[in-house]
């Protein structure tokens, strides 16, 4: 027989089920929103519940750091900077991860329909210096993009080691072969003014550093271009620090989506990171002006073109892991003069990312499923 009673106890408990399974899933909504820096970035404690990861093996990585002598690194997990090492607010050179950051404002007016992939250099009417032949003119802005034009010709702000290896102009069409070349990188600078009525400062300033909320980058003060003699088309050089640089890491991390804003599509992100050339003895592959590790890092990659990777002179680097919502940024400082200035290797880098990964937590090492 059900009593008065026991019809209030009934009502009071299921009542009571319901603010709790309100509450769980508010919590479960709460966790599951992406998390995003705004002003500042979130601050994650190492060793508690809210991080995971290891700050006594993160001990063993600024060991490791302070001995390849890295000026900055940090650690982004799923938007929230779980660990610094360094001075990470100072803006250094970028070097050659202009390129990865030009990349991706290609793919902002690419998405809006400004800029054509397949237009070549001729639809375009892009020459230099003692003009292109008619083959070099048939390149397109995407062979540009993966470093395949074909256009051997001098280029501004070129390393030593770069000059030394440029093949001789007209020795392979384009599109038949990968050369890592500054006039590509250059010229595509030119081009994104010419089809964009804005020069990749302007547009950069616009539309990543105003929408990502960057710290330190100052407007025009951290912009240069640099010419020279060789090329009508100048180097567009930019400095980033650590922490901002990480902003635009965790952009691509989450796929092009900024606060519930898309900045870039998630289509060209794909597109982009996606390697088209094997390059070192296929440790790397080559996208749009970006790396894309293939046997590099197998201790933290599980699959191809999992992770993309920016890569400047000198020890500039930025590794990110969408899958895992990972982004790892390296600096070191090349504004010093020539004979204070040191390098960071590639491998020596993969060494530091290998400590960092050992610091992981469990969550942080699993791969989602697909």
């Amino acid at each position: 027989m059900i009593t008065p009673q026991w019809t209030a106890f009934l009502r009071k408990s299921i009542a009571t089920a319901c603010v709790v399974l309100i509450g769980l899933s508010a919590a479960t909504q709460a966790q599951a929103q992406p998390v995003f820096p705004s002003a500042k970035w979130a601050v994650a404690t190492e060793d508690k519940q809210e991080s995971g990861w290891s700050s006594e093996r993160f001990k063993l990585a600024d060991k490791y750091a302070a001995s390849i002598r890295s000026d900055a690194y940090l650690v982004i997990h799923r938007g929230r900077l779980v660990h610094a090492y360094g001075d990470i607010t100072q803006p250094m050179n970028l070097a050659s991860i202009r390129k990865s950051v030009l990349s991706i404002l290609y793919g902002i007016h690419v998405d809006r329909g400004n800029i054509n992939l397949n237009e070549s250099l001729a639809d375009l009417n892009i020459t230099d210096k003692g003009g292109l032949s008619d083959t070099e003119r048939t390149a397109t802005v995407r062979q540009l993009l993966q470093a395949r034009s074909g256009v051997y010709h001098p280029a501004a702000y070129e390393t030593a080691e770069a000059k030394k290896e440029r093949p001789a102009r007209g020795s392979h069409a384009p599109g038949q072969y990968w050369y890592y070349n500054n006039w590509d990188f250059n010229t595509l600078g030119t081009i994104f003014q010419q089809k964009t009525g804005k020069s990749v400062y302007q547009a950069f300033k616009a539309e990543l550093a105003d929408p990502l909320q960057l710290e330190d980058f100052r407007y025009p003060e951290d912009t240069e271009l640099v010419y020279e003699r060789a090329s009508d088309h100048p180097a567009y050089v930019m400095k980033l620090s650590a922490r901002d640089l990480a902003r635009i890491g965790l952009l691509v991390s989450r796929r092009g989506q900024w606060q519930g804003k898309e900045i870039v599509s998630s289509k060209w992100l794909q597109e982009s990171t996606t390697s088209y050339s094997t390059v070192g003895q296929g440790w790397n592959g080559y996208g749009y002006m970006w790396w894309v590790p293939q046997r590099a890092f197998p201790f933290w990659r599980h699959s191809a073109n999992q992770l993309a990777f920016a890569v400047g002179t000198g020890g500039q680097f930025m590794l990110i892991d969408p899958e895992r919502d990972i982004v790892v940024v390296h600096r070191v400082d090349n504004g010093r003069p020539w004979f204070m200035r040191h390098e960071v290797t590639g491998e020596q880098f993969a060494g530091l990312a290998a400590r960092i990964f050992a610091a992981a937590s469990d969550e942080a090492r699993r791969v989602p499923p697909p």
